[in-house]
């Protein structure tokens, strides 16, 4: 790890992992925080998709709220939310991180949700890991019982190979159409104007449209197809550097 800057398992103004709430949030999911880094850092990850609930609606996107220990104490918010929080749980043990942002076309959306962002094109956030000598990509953002609702598989992880697509013919396979690069701490100006710039009808003051619930939005949205057999997955695209 010669080559990892310092500052990747540093805590910041957003990966404030030194908090009381996100120490706390490790401490009910890592019993020894010295035991094996990658079944750490999965163990974290399906607390983050499982335990933070997922909604877009009512979300907090003030500095404040976009904090990870802000969402280790509300257990709720989306990708940018969910991400961060992974970031910084993993950085308390030592594993360096970056946060990764991308535009991707969604699937998982109501029409609703869809009115809102002005299409099926999403300003999207994940985490970047570095474990046993590589980088890689995990998205713990769709709880289990959220892509259920929605007739998806949700996103696996074993800290060995990206967590990037739902299974393909589980009616939730993303396509990423533009990478923006990775960052050491939350790009809070680059977010805002991001999201600004892409879903103007989305925002509302410091944070997301209320009103809504994408779990109760479940039932309005159009029927996904059945899973169908596929053939092996194809190498991952220009997003995973």
């Amino acid at each position: 790890m010669t080559d990892i800057p310092r500052t990747l398992t540093a805590p910041t103004e957003f990966l404030d992992y030194e908090s009381e709430a996100v120490q706390t949030f490790i401490d009910d999911v890592v019993e020894d925080r010295s035991a094996d880094r990658r079944a750490n850092a999965v163990k974290l990850y399906y607390a983050v998709r499982d335990t933070v609930h997922y909604e877009v609606y009512g979300a907090d996107l003030s500095r404040e709220g976009l904090k990870a220990s802000t969402t280790a104490t509300t257990r709720s918010g989306f990708c940018l939310h969910k991400s961060a929080l992974f970031a910084a749980a993993v950085r308390a043990l030592g594993i360096p991180s970056r946060l990764v942002y991308g535009d991707v076309r969604n699937h998982l959306a109501s029409p609703r949700l869809i009115e809102h962002i002005g299409g099926d094109v999403f300003f999207h956030g994940l985490t970047q890991i570095h474990l046993d000598g590589r980088w890689v990509k995990a998205t713990p953002v769709f709880n289990k019982l959220l892509c259920r609702l929605y007739g998806m598989q949700a996103l696996e992880f074993d800290g060995t190979a990206d967590s990037l697509y739902h299974p393909h013919g589980s009616g939730g396979a993303m396509e990423f159409l533009k990478d923006h690069g990775s960052f050491d701490d939350l790009p809070y100006e680059f977010v805002m104007a991001s999201m600004r710039s892409a879903h103007p009808r989305f925002l509302e003051g410091e944070g997301t449209v209320s009103g809504g619930s994408l779990s109760s939005e479940a039932s309005a949205a159009d029927p996904l197809p059945t899973p169908m057999p596929t053939p092996a997955p194809a190498p991952t695209p220009a997003l995973n550097r």
